[in-house]
């Protein structure tokens, strides 16, 4: 198998991972979201430090402590990661699995509007009106259920945040992650002790899901770093949308959630939109990619 395909079958493999992930946590439903992010972050440290030990990369995080800037800025790359996971477990649990893969929907073109704020970057024509489309569909979304879809515009913005402020640090995405979980690890210790009654510890099925939730979040992170590396752009774009949709399918027919008239109306909007960014998108990198 070429590098290529060993990197897009590491991005499939880690989009599969993503979007069972509701599975994972609905099995969790019944204990505290506060609690299973408190553990998911710390689990999360313990398996991407193994990771860093395996390779004899634990300097690499030494190195992104040591840097007042880069540090501020893993900083709030980890407030970001924490409302975005704590919003993630949270729908999950109440049943709003669908409204977060929305959210995952929608990011790449809060993305791009983000990079259009930013970061300065140009926009095509094409591109402003898949941004449109998106706007409608959450407009469309608001008015039919009588309240704005916020778990998918917090999870969307969320992310989006997370991703500008990863630009700017130096360091790659395992070290980075690490550092992240380790600048969070005293607060959901102290959070953790301080609750007193715990899931953790309290059945074997709870203690093992709750030590799993690391391993759950550091693999396809991993594998998407991988990945990185090996897989065009554009590829990765496309097969990410993997992930929203085997997350709207699980919501839908395995958590029964409902899929109402104007959510029959929306995502469709939704989807149109993405098709638009992603030909156009695709379309720019191979005139990119065209020799002059």
């Amino acid at each position: 198998m070429t590098e290529t395909g060993k990197g897009v079958a590491a991005l499939v493999l880690a989009c599969i991972i993503w979007g069972l992930a509701p599975i994972f946590y609905k099995e969790l439903s019944h204990v505290d979201p506060a609690e299973v992010l408190g553990h998911r972050t710390l689990w999360s440290f313990v398996t991407f430090g193994g990771v860093l030990v395996l390779q004899g990369r634990l300097s690499a995080m030494v190195a992104a402590l040591s840097v007042p800037r880069q540090l501020g800025l893993t900083c709030l790359a980890a407030v970001f990661i924490t409302i975005n996971w704590f919003v993630f477990i949270w729908a999950i649990a109440v049943g709003r699995a669908l409204e977060g893969s929305i959210g995952y929907y929608i990011f790449p073109l809060v993305a791009v509007v983000a990079g259009w704020l930013v970061l300065g970057e140009r926009l095509a024509r094409v591109q402003w009106l898949a941004v449109g489309l998106a706007a409608a569909a959450v407009l469309v979304l608001t008015l039919g259920l009588g309240v704005a879809p916020w778990v998918s515009i917090v999870l969307a913005v969320s992310f989006t945040c997370y991703g500008l402020i990863k630009r700017w640090i130096d360091a790659g995405p395992v070290v980075s992650v690490t550092v992240e979980t380790l600048l969070l690890a005293p607060f959901m210790l102290v959070f953790l002790a301080m609750r007193g009654e715990s899931a953790f510890g309290g059945t074997s099925f709870d203690t093992i899901m709750l030590v799993l939730s690391g391993p759950v979040t550091a693999v396809p992170l991993i594998l998407f770093s991988y990945a990185a590396k090996r897989v065009a752009m554009t590829t990765m774009g496309l097969i990410q949308y993997m992930n929203p949709t085997l997350q709207f399918l699980v919501a839908w027919q395995l958590f029964g959630e409902p899929v109402t008239g104007w959510h029959g109306v929306a995502l469709p909007m939704i989807w149109l939109a993405l098709t638009i960014y992603s030909v156009s998108a695709i379309r720019r990198a191979r005139r990119g990619a065209a020799p002059t």
